[in-house]
This record gives C-alpha cells, structure tokens and sequence, in this order.
C-alpha cells in the first residue's frame, strides 16, 4: 500500500500517478496544486452534461511512515491498513466497476485534499461536477453497507479574544483577562447547539495565557459546527459572527466560516437511492439508506443541484482509526452495484 498523507505532496502526486495507471482507456489529466497533491482526472467517452461523475479522493489523515506501524495486511476476511477504508478502496471499486463496462460516459475525479476540508479542490469539484448529469460518491459506506443520502454541513471557525497583560500579583486590576473574555462566549457557542435541530457548535482547542503569574493578553479556541440545513448553517454563522465583547477593553477577532454546505435529502438523491436499492434487491442485498455527521466533498455537488448518492464505497469500519478495515468478500458485490447504477443511469 502506498501512503499519501494529505500534506505530503511528493507522496500524494506519486500515488496519483499509480492510480491513473489503472484506468486503461481514458483521457488521464492531473490538475496541478501547489501545496496538495495534483488532482487526478480521468475522462471516458461521452460529452459534457451527458457523463456521470465518479468522486474519491486519494490522500489519507495519516502521517507518512505509518505504513511502517501498520503494514497492509489480510486476515480473517479483512483487508487492513492506513487508509485502506477512507478510502483507497473505494478507488478499487471505480477500477473494479469500470473494468467490466466498456464506452461508458464517465469522468473519474481523485482529489488530494478532501480530508482537510478541500482547499485547493472545491473549485475542481464544483467545476467538473457541472458538467456531469449525477455524482456517485466512493465514500465509504455506513455500517453494513448503508448508502449516505444526507451528510452534515460543517463549518470552522477562531474565535480570539484580546484583553492586556498585566502582573498578576502587584497590579492586576491594569490587565484584561483574555482567557475571562474567551470564556463568556465559550458558553455562549455550547449553547447553540440544538439537538432536535441537528445542530451541534463544539469548543474543540482552547489556549490562552502564557505563565500563571501574568493577566493573560490573548486567548483563542476553534469551534467545529455541523449543521442539517443551509438554514441552520446561515443561523449559526450570523449568531457567531455578532458576538461582542462582554468585558471593558477587551476586543475579539472572528475568523472562519462553512466548510461545506450540508447535503440535504432531496427528491434527486432518493431516486439515486431507489435504483441503487432495485439493482441490490435483484441479487438478494437488502440495501438501506442513511445520514452521517461527517461530510465529504459530496457536499459540494448535492449543493449545486446535481443529483448526489454517496457512501458507494467499501463496507467495513474504523475510519480515521487504528482497527480500520475493509470486508474483502464484499468488494465484487459493492463493485457490481457501482457498475449496475452507471448502466442504469447512461
């Protein structure tokens, strides 16, 4: 297995560059990015507005030398490894799928940066997913090898409160307590939280100060968002983009925004979904559908419009974690699923 760490460059474009390898018989392109991976493009027949888009990406939350830890292996019907679930296996299914079809209009897009969020990718994705009729996401599956017909929107943001230092002991009362500033609104953000809304604000990293004798000047904590609706998304943005100050003299810096709208369950993506189910009940799979917290670049193209069905990948578990693993016997039957939606669809 090779690795390809979403901040290593060198690794990543070489994994690329394996990976376009596979797909025998299609336009290969890489679209270049100076601090991610290039992206990979692979074209197939068929004109623009007419293909149907395969989206994955390559790199993995794991740091290089991982592998060393953790060797690619195969054991009581598991394939494991870093990445092996999130996601390369969903680029074996694509190879798999595409292997037994022949002069199909589709467009393969492999991104680099998918797991901090997109930064260089988002424009590629919006871009080429315009040009495509449906979007068929090799995310990996949920539990069992439900599909993903709704996923979280998330955004991320720093909030900075900015007091002034003073000594502690002989003249406090010259210095603006950063750390007292940041904790009003540390409340304020948990509070935002609705759970019958499916709206959770988290207070995930919190430094402040610099030694216990000394008033802190400055204090800082990021914030995760995940929302259901762009209606919520535009909620929570608004109501932390308008906290003030609750202390004389303190300021506060905000930065951030929404990462990735949320992809919402719409009447495009349930028909994605019922073929899916059709073609899984014809040979005895009862598929189901479901949502998840975590979003994917899926987000971006079921935001466009486009008809979206994700979590097409491998069925396994773990992702991001140590046990991660892949359900070896599963892979031709999810492989054949992908294959059947793009007969279907074309």
């Amino acid at each position: 297995m090779m690795e390809s760490p979403s901040l290593d460059k060198e690794r990543t474009d070489k994994f690329g560059e394996f990976a376009g390898d596979l797909f025998v018989g299609g336009n290969k392109d890489f679209i270049p990015s100076k601090k991610f991976g290039n992206h990979l493009r692979i074209t197939f027949t068929g004109a623009p507005g007419k293909r149907i888009l395969l989206l994955g990406h390559m790199d993995t939350v794991w740091p290089a030398g991982e592998i060393l830890k953790r060797p690619f292996k195969t054991e009581d019907g598991r394939a494991k490894g870093p990445g092996a679930f999130d996601m390369k296996a969903g680029i074996v299914l694509m190879w798999m799928a595409l292997g037994a079809l022949k002069n199909k209009p589709v467009t393969i897009l492999l991104t680099s940066d998918e797991e901090i969020g997109s930064p260089s990718s988002r424009e590629v994705i919006e871009n080429e997913a315009l040009q495509c009729k449906t979007v068929l996401v090799l995310e990996p599956s949920l539990p069992g090898g439900t599909l993903k017909t709704a996923r979280k929107g998330n955004g991320r943001y720093t909030i900075k409160a900015i007091g002034r230092a003073a000594h502690a002991g002989i003249e406090p009362e010259k210095g603006v307590n950063a750390i007292e500033e940041l904790s009003h609104h540390i409340l304020s953000m948990q509070q935002m939280t609705d759970l019958n809304r499916g709206t959770t604000v988290t207070v995930g990293v919190v430094q402040g100060g610099t030694r216990s004798n000394v008033v802190p000047a400055e204090a800082a904590a990021e914030v995760d968002v995940r929302v259901t609706s762009m209606e919520e998304a535009e909620r929570i943005a608004r109501s932390i983009k308008n906290l003030t100050p609750k202390m004389r003299e303190a300021r506060l810096e905000i930065h951030g925004s929404m990462n990735r709208p949320p992809m919402e369950r719409t009447a495009d993506t349930v028909r994605l979904f019922d073929v899916a189910r059709r073609l899984a009940a014809e040979v005895g799979i009862d598929l189901k559908e479901g949502s998840t917290g975590g979003a994917s670049d899926g987000n971006f193209t079921s935001a466009l419009g486009i008809p979206t069905l994700d979590g097409l990948g491998a069925v396994g578990g773990g992702a991001h974690a140590v046990e991660e693993w892949v359900e070896i016997d599963s892979l031709p039957m999810r492989a054949a699923l992908l294959a059947g939606l793009i007969q279907e669809l074309t």
